[in-house]
């Protein structure tokens, strides 16, 4: 599954445990693994900005980590960066016979599940209701007045609890 989990959320848990029930194994592919590998998509006007992505792969890796942990997935998952901008070098993280899962809520992850299929991946696509959608924009935004920890996988607060405090301690 990829995804850029800035940060992450209990619907990407849920993307991870159907992928499971499926497969043995998990591969967290995490986009815009640098800011290199940021670009604008004429289907998302956001995922390329600074605002969008305030955590860096290190820090991201942190919060799987303790997500799949948290949610006993962890012994069968491996977090990779995956950068969307470099089909050729996907093989290199995720290999070609890995199969996609992605949740479709908007054109944006329509076109990746595209991507995804036309770089040789076969892709489930799951569709989602943009109703019930978790907003990671609306959880990045609870950070300002730390209304946050109920909209994330209790076992990343306290990372992102520390992740935050580096911020404002810089």
């Amino acid at each position: 599954m990829t995804g850029r989990f800035q940060p992450v959320h209990d619907q990407h848990l849920e993307l991870f445990a159907l992928a499971l029930a499926a497969h043995d194994h998990l591969v967290v592919a995490v986009t815009n693994p640098d800011t290199g590998a940021r670009h604008v998509a004429s289907t998302s006007t956001h995922r390329h900005t600074d605002e969008a992505n305030p955590f860096t792969y290190f820090e991201r890796t942190r919060l799987l980590t303790a997500a799949l942990a948290g949610a006993g997935m962890a012994d069968r998952a491996t977090v990779v960066p995956f950068d969307l901008t470099r089909p050729a070098l996907w093989p290199e993280y995720v290999p070609r016979h890995a199969v996609q899962y992605v949740r479709t809520f908007s054109a944006w992850e329509t076109d990746k599940a595209g991507r995804l299929a036309d770089g040789g991946y076969e892709v489930v696509v799951v569709d989602g209701d943009p109703a019930t959608k978790l907003d990671a924009a609306a959880i990045r935004a609870a950070f300002r007045d730390d209304s946050w920890p109920s909209l994330v996988p209790p076992a990343t607060v306290p990372v992102l609890r520390d992740l935050l405090g580096d911020r404002v301690s810089r």
